[in-house]
């Protein structure tokens, strides 16, 4: 889920720096500028997510068990 997540926090922050430099109306910068600040703890949202079903996989499932 990470990768997704930080595509679209990726995209909001290009489309905050176009409409800035192209000097859209305002509701648009405001938009790409809420959207980037909502994906940031979306995105360690994912982090936490991923790191926690790694862990899950681990107990469950004897192919995802590291061997040292």
């Amino acid at each position: 889920m990470l990768p997704f997540a930080l595509v679209g926090v990726a995209a909001f922050a290009v489309a905050l720096l176009a409409t800035w430099l192209a000097e859209a109306p305002d509701e648009w910068v405001e938009i790409c500028l809420a959207g980037l600040l909502w994906g940031i703890p979306g995105t360690l949202t994912m982090v936490v997510h991923d790191r926690n079903r790694k862990r899950r996989r681990a107990l469950t499932h004897a192919e995802f068990r590291v061997v040292e």
